[in-house]
C-alpha cells in the first residue's frame, strides 16, 4: 500500500482537475463483460475503481466488470477516450446502458437533491462512492434487460412443453435460454457484488451515509431483489424442465419394455400353439 501521504497527494492532483465552483456532469457506461486494466495503473490508489485523467479537465474511473464513469467530459472527449478504451474491452455489448447526473459542492447535507448529487466538498473518495453507485446501477440495468428478455422467451417455449406432442427442439431452446439466464445470475453475484460493502468504506466510514443515499436513489437492494426473484423462477423451471426431461425418458424406456414384454410373450405363445405339431 502506499503511504498516507502519497495517497493524499495524488488525490489531489486528480480532484484538481475538477471545477469546484460549478456542477460536474457525470456518465456512467456499461460497455461490456470486462475490462483488462492491466498497464492503466499510472495513478495507482488504495481502492477501487481505477482513476484516470481524461479529457482536458475531467476523470475516467474504471471497473473491471465493464463499466466506465465519466466525469466532467464533454461528449467529443467522451467519444474520444471510449474510441481509446475499445481495445481493451472484453465482449463489448451492442447497447450501452447509461446513467447520467451531475454532483454539486455545497455545503449542505451529501446526499441527491433536485440540483443533483450534493456533496460537502471535492475529494476523491467522495467522487469513488459516487461511481460505484453509478456502476452498480447501471451493471443492473443490463441484467435488468437480459432477464425481460430471457422471460420474453421463456414463457411461450414452457407452454409448448405442456403440449402432448412437445418438440425436442423447444425444449433445447428452452434449456438453452435456462442456461443464459443462469449466467447472468454468475456474473451478477461474481464479478458485480452489489450487494457488497465498498471497500472503500471500511476505512472511511463517514462516507457510508453518502452511499447509503445513493443506494436508496438508485434503488439498488430493491432492483437486486427483484432480479432475485425472477431467477429462482428460472431456476424453479429449469428444475421442472429437467424433470419433465427425465420422466419422458423413463416413460419411453417404461413403454420399450413393456413392448419387449408383449413381443416376449408373443413369441411364447407362437411357440406354444402357433407350430405345425410334428
Amino acid at each position: 500500500r502506499m503511504n498516507t501521504a502519497d495517497t493524499a497527494n495524488k488525490q489531489m492532483e486528480l480532484v484538481k482537475r475538477l471545477p469546484a465552483n460549478q456542477p460536474i456532469p457525470v456518465r456512467a457506461l456499461n460497455l461490456g463483460e470486462r475490462l483488462h486494466l492491466r498497464g492503466l495503473y499510472e495513478t495507482p490508489l488504495e481502492y477501487s475503481p481505477l482513476v484516470q485523467p481524461a479529457g482536458e479537465c475531467g476523470l475516467a474511473m474504471l471497473f473491471r466488470y465493464g463499466v466506465a464513469v465519466l466525469f466532467n467530459l464533454t461528449d467529443t472527449e467522451q467519444r474520444a477516450y471510449l474510441k481509446d478504451l475499445k481495445e481493451r474491452i472484453d465482449k463489448p455489448y451492442r447497447r450501452h446502458e447509461t446513467e447520467d447526473a451531475q454532483v454539486v459542492v455545497s455545503a449542505q447535507t451529501e446526499g441527491v437533491s433536485v440540483e443533483g448529487i450534493n456533496i460537502t466538498a471535492l475529494t476523491l473518495p467522495r467522487l469513488q462512492v459516487i461511481a460505484i453507485a453509478l456502476a452498480r446501477s447501471v451493471s443492473l440495468a443490463y441484467f435488468e434487460t437480459a432477464m425481460a428478455a430471457a422471460f420474453d422467451a421463456v414463457e411461450p417455449l414452457a407452454r409448448k412443453l405442456d403440449q402432448p406432442r412437445a418438440s425436442s427442439g423447444a425444449l433445447k431452446e428452452l434449456l438453452r435460454h435456462i442456461g443464459n439466464t443462469l449466467l447472468v445470475q454468475q456474473k451478477m453475484i461474481g464479478r458485480v457484488e452489489i450487494e457488497d460493502k465498498p471497500d472503500i468504506l471500511w476505512d472511511q466510514p463517514e462516507l457510508e451515509r453518502l452511499y447509503a443515499r445513493l443506494e436508496d436513489e438508485y434503488e439498488l437492494h430493491e432492483r437486486l431483489a427483484t432480479l432475485e426473484r425472477k431467477l429462482e423462477l428460472i431456476e424453479r423451471t429449469a428444475e421442472t424442465t429437467l424433470d419433465l426431461v427425465q420422466s419422458r425418458r423413463m416413460l419411453r424406456v417404461e413403454w420399450y419394455i413393456v413392448a419387449l414384454i408383449v413381443f416376449e410373450v408373443m413369441l411364447t405363445l407362437y411357440e406354444m400353439w402357433g407350430r405345425p405339431h410334428s
